[in-house]
Order: C-alpha cells, then structure tokens, then sequence
C-alpha cells in the first residue's frame, strides 16, 4: 500500500503531496505535489527515522537506580560500580528482555537505527558462555522482535587504565584478547547475516581500555565498517591520558589511530580548541549523549564551535536512562543555552530554525556514523519513516520547520513508524508493545528481588 503524507521533510525540504512506494524496504518511488488516493495510507507530517548512535540497551534495566547520593564526590565512577552490580546478575534471557524494551521505546519516539555499543559478553562468573556469540545473538532477537535497525557494534575491552592496567573484578564480564574476540566478531558477522539490513562495526571502549597495540590489531576487524569509541567523556580520562602518553585522548586519537569519517568518537567531551578543530577537520562523527552526559554529570560538549567548523554529529541514549530522540536534541541545544547565557544556539544563521538545525546534523552525521550510506526520504534509501501526531496540540497552527521546532521544544509526539516499510508503531505505540513489557517486567522483578 503506497503511503500519503500531505507534507514530508526531503532533502531538498520540505514538500506537500509526498506519496512514497515501498519495495524490499527500499523507497521505490517517489511522488511529490499529488492529492492521496484511496488506496494510499495517509498521513500528515512525515519525517525520516533518526540513528541513535550510541546505546548500551541492557542498561534500560537500571535506569533510575543511581539517583541516590553515594559518598562525597558522588560522579560517573561511583555511577559505574551501581552499573557493575546491576549487570552482574543478569542472564542472557533478561539481557534479550531489556533490550527488546529499549529498542520498542526507540522505535516509540522516532529512532529506526541502532548502533548498539555491545560489551557484554561472558557469563556472571567471566567465563565465556560455550557459544561464544550468545549475548550477540540476544541483541539480534531484541532488533528482530521489534524490527529496529541494527549496526552491532561488539567492544574489544582488555583493561582498566591506561598503559595495560589490569582489569578490576567488575570488568569480568567484557575482558577479552584480541584472539578470542577475533572469533567473537565471526560470530557477531553470522549473528547479523540473517537480519535484514543489519550491519556490523567494531567498538575498541576507550583507549584506558585497549592499548595501542591492541587497538592496531582490533580497527581492521570492523572490515570497512564503522568504529566507535569512548572518548574524553570525562575530566579524570583526560588527566590519566596525559599522564600516560603526553597527549590528550581526542589528540592521541587523531595523531596515531587514522581517524577517518568511518569513526564515531563518543561523547568527546573535554576537547581543547586544538582537538575540536581537528576532529572537525578529520571528518569523523562527535557521538553525543546529552540526556546520560547531564544524568552522570559528564561535562557540556564544545558544540557551538565544533559545529562552526563543519564538525559532525550524532545522538545516543547511552545508559537508556530516557530514551526519546526529541530530548536528545533538546537537551543538547539546553546545555549550550546553559553555558553561553544565551538562546538558540546552534541554529545556523538569523532567521534559521534551531530544530531543523539540530535534526538535520542529527540525521546526516547518525547515518554516517552507522554505515548508513543513504539517509532521508528519497529513492533508494531504506523506507525508515516517522508520522508526527498532528492530533497533538503541540502541532496547531504550525508548519514546516515550526513543527521540528514544536516536536523538539514544546512535547510534541511521535504518531506512527516505518522500519524498512514495515509499520512498527502505531498511535505511539510499538505492534508488540503488549508481548514485550510483560516480558521485561519479569526480567527485572527477577534481578532486582
């Protein structure tokens, strides 16, 4: 059935009468200025899917458990001992469970991509399970139940400091060499291939995680496809890379690791003004997490200027502790607010809408960050589509980019959602919204009694 939007956002803009035929997943055909048709389902402001580029989907499962003061100096490494206890009890069924409800909420609110920054690997106990791919292949059956779009992203994790430091007992359950994970990426490669338009990338976590060494023999595994990596997301990192290597994390990285646009650099903080044109220069996606940045007191990222400077972006949920695509933007435009004492920041010039700024970057920069080489609604390009509520008062009176400005800043609300075609939320609400909650809420009554 063609699908009718009497107004859709394409790349050349906004355009009224869009009416999109769908095969193999694919925009098939594109029709623009038509009245709809009987045989057309109809809708009346559409919108491409959004990437989050960065997520960690079984911490969906703690979000809200942290927020309770810990000793003085409370801070993202007190933060990440309660995300160690929380994961040391969770079994591959419960892992499937929470991320299946992470990525139905994804899908809720306008996401229809993934990339899912996967450390978790072994048993409780460290072990590795017998079949070496089993929690892959978990976050597989999470993205097929709900039909999000996949970029798996397995983590090489061998350390707990920089210079080889050696793991701490909290990090069992993500240690591997390079060997081991080698055969952990063949099989994560077979895990996707029966996934529709999944993809893989590889995730070296941090460089106080993985030594120069490791990192060489790690990059090439990805075979082309994205990397990912933790970077400069807090003050301490930074003080422990320049203690280790003279140079700041971000300067390491562009200096000695071939940063190129297949690089994600996730959060990317505390940059210099050095760093931040560098990494602009290199063409490489800045991940940002604004909603878990703020939640674990990360530091507010240098945007205004590295978007100056043709810097790339995209938006993660990180620690799923909210998850909503909206919010991600809002709260990155709020932080700058914050910081400069002054209002629509990132919009790019007088007279520019800051939503359509913020979405535009977000959907440009999610996609290349994910392997995503054609993105927005146009032929060819995956039917991942996304319906505003126009019932939602949010949306009177408004149009074209007032409504990204109004979804964004004002609460408005995600309608319907295409994956590939297929219709995966309707009315707000995931297709099997009703199987998937009561089968997180048994996992988590499970770890938490």
């Amino acid at each position: 059935m063609p699908l009718w939007f009497e107004t859709a956002l394409l790349p050349q803009g906004w355009t009224d009468g869009v009416r999109l035929h769908v095969s193999n997943g694919l925009v098939s055909q594109l029709e623009t200025g038509v009245e709809a048709e009987n045989s057309d389902e109809s809708r009346a402001i559409g919108l491409p899917g959004l990437c989050n580029v960065h997520s960690h989907g079984f911490q969906r499962g703690m979000a809200g458990l942290a927020e309770v003061r810990g000793p003085e100096g409370d801070n993202f490494w007190t933060w990440r001992e309660v995300m160690y206890r929380f994961l040391d009890r969770l079994n591959p069924e419960q892992v499937e469970a929470i991320t299946a409800l992470a990525f139905m909420e994804m899908l809720e609110t306008g996401f229809t991509r993934v990339g899912e920054f996967h450390y978790l690997h072994h048993a409780p106990d460290g072990a590795p399970y017998a079949n070496i791919g089993e929690l892959s292949e978990r976050i597989a059956a999470a993205a097929d139940t709900t039909g999000l779009g996949l970029t798996l992203l397995p983590v090489f994790y061998a350390h707990s400091n920089f210079g080889g430091a050696p793991p701490a007992a909290g990090q069992r359950r993500f240690i591997n060499s390079v060997d081991p994970f080698v055969r952990l990426m063949e099989a994560s490669r077979r895990t996707i291939s029966g996934l529709p338009g999944a993809n893989l990338g590889v995730a070296p976590h941090s460089l106080r995680a993985v030594t120069p060494e490791e990192l060489s023999a790690v990059v090439p595994l990805a075979d082309g496809g994205p990397v990912h990596i933790h970077a400069a997301e807090q003050i301490r990192e930074v003080e422990d890379c320049v203690a280790w290597s003279g140079q700041r994390p971000v300067e390491w990285l562009l200096d000695h690791a071939n940063v190129d646009a297949r690089w994600c650099l996730v959060h990317a903080t505390h940059m210099s003004p050095e760093e931040t044109r560098g990494l602009a220069r290199n063409g490489a996606v800045a991940g940002l997490c604004p909603i878990t940045e703020g939640n674990l007191g990360d530091g507010v990222f240098p945007a205004q200027d590295y978007l100056a400077q043709s810097g790339r972006i995209g938006i993660g949920t990180d620690s799923n502790v909210q998850i909503d695509p909206a919010a991600e933007l809002r709260a990155l435009e709020y932080s700058q607010r914050l910081a400069t004492r002054s209002r629509n920041v990132l919009s790019q010039a007088e007279g520019a809408s800051t939503g359509r700024a913020l979405f535009d970057a977000a959907l440009k920069g999610g996609a290349q960050s994910l392997g995503q080489e054609l993105n927005g609604i146009r032929e060819g390009a995956p039917a991942d589509l996304v319906s505003l509520d126009a019932k939602n008062p949010a949306f009177y009176g408004r149009a074209r980019d007032a409504l990204l400005d109004s979804w964004i800043f004002a609460g408005g609300r995600v309608d319907c959602v295409w994956r590939a075609g297929r219709k995966v939320v309707e009315r707000g609400r995931h297709v099997a919204h009703d199987r998937i909650v009561p089968a997180y809420r048994r996992a988590v009554e499970s770890v938490l009694k």
